[in-house]
């Protein structure tokens, strides 16, 4: 029920949020004026959001539209701020102790957008040099045993460590009991757990598309992780 509604949701608060701060017809046009050429299609940006993000890198496509993405990330972060709110005030919706994660892609010109929360995975389908499909991931898996995010949970209290029985699954537990286990570090819900370091913060990176990009995929960990199905939508 928690994903259901952020699915329904989320885009639609994203959307609102940036026509607010600007159109999207302003922002082709300055991206068009200013970074033609400018940015490797191999290269991608993931910018802190706020003081409770963590690790992030810059490239040149921030720095040469400093006011262009700083509204994008504007918006992301407003409209995934929002929606967690909301889920808080849903009583006939357990969020409590149940929660989801949620990826979101824009295309915008040239540009690819991406804001993420958790282990779901955006993949861009594109052509090597040898004309072979190859999957370029662009997010990252946001687990507890990323350090970053680990050090932000401990700092809040909240514990880190897996199973033995799974030594590679790093979970989020309560500074007190053993519980609740999340294989995450960044979630809608769950909100247990959010005084104690889990937050749902997006990741926001941005990716220049090139002539070679054919398709992109956004999947929960239960497609990725088994296999991964690609379905072609030029429109998505």
């Amino acid at each position: 029920m928690v994903a259901k509604k952020v699915r329904n949701h989320l885009p639609l608060k994203l959307h609102a949020h940036w026509e607010v701060n600007i159109s999207s017809e302003d922002v082709l046009r300055e991206i068009s004026l200013n970074t033609t050429g400018s940015v490797n299609s191999e290269e991608t940006a993931l910018i802190s959001a706020d003081k409770d993000s963590r690790a992030s890198v810059d490239l040149d496509v921030t720095e040469k539209n400093p006011d262009i993405f700083k509204t994008l990330k504007e918006s992301f972060l407003k409209a995934f701020k929002v929606m967690d709110g909301e889920l808080r005030l849903h009583t006939n919706i357990d969020c409590f102790c149940s929660g989801t994660t949620a990826v979101t892609l824009v295309k915008l010109g040239p540009y690819l957008v991406v804001g993420n929360v958790g282990d779901s995975r955006a993949v861009l389908a594109t052509r090597d040099k040898d004309n072979s499909l190859k999957a370029v991931q662009l997010t990252v898996d946001l687990k507890p045993n990323l350090p970053a995010e680990a050090e932000g949970i401990r700092n809040c209290k909240g514990r880190v460590f897996a199973f033995h029985d799974e030594p590679t699954v790093a979970r989020v537990w309560l500074p007190n009991n053993d519980a609740l286990g999340l294989a995450m570090a960044r979630a809608f819900g769950d909100f247990c757990l959010k005084d104690f370091g889990l937050i749902s913060v997006p990741e926001i990176s941005y990716r220049s598309l090139s002539e070679e990009d054919e398709f992109y995929v956004l999947a929960t960990d239960g497609v990725k992780e088994p296999t991964w199905i690609l379905i072609q939508n030029t429109d998505i």
